[in-house]
């Protein structure tokens, strides 16, 4: 069975989706750490982000940066923290989270509760950075 990423790739659940080319999707976090916060994932189905092959970690990285560019401009923090976790969904994935300090993005704090009318203008702000 496709895990919940995959499900999203396919279009069987909707997204707040940010970027996408043929080979990675960004799209928001709806369980967000800060807004903003980001998930970009390959569109293949992996497991564990260092099974993709060299050249395909390297493409979802150079993705990822531009995406995080893209929220540095329009989203208030210092930075765009980047985390891999790798077990709360078996599929390679990279969190884009807008920081300003470290213990934002602490993934033991409480998550952010955000409307569906704020998700859609966060998501039409970053599309704009780019």
């Amino acid at each position: 069975m496709a895990n919940i990423f995959s499900r999203i790739v396919s279009g069987e659940i909707p997204c707040y989706k940010i970027a996408e080319n043929d080979q990675f999707l960004a799209f928001l976090d709806i369980n967000p750490l800060t807004k903003g916060h980001t998930l970009v994932i390959p569109k293949r189905e992996v497991d564990y982000l260092f099974d993709l092959s060299e050249e395909e970690l390297a493409a979802l990285m150079v993705f990822a940066r531009k995406v995080a560019l893209a929220i540095g401009k329009v989203m208030p923090c210092k930075r765009v923290g980047v985390a891999v976790i790798g077990l709360e969904v078996p599929h390679a994935h990279v969190h884009l989270v807008p920081i300003n300090g470290v213990y934002d993005i602490d993934f033991r704090q409480p998550k952010l509760k955000i409307s569906p009318e704020e998700f859609s203008d966060i998501t039409d702000r970053i599309r704009a950075g780019f």
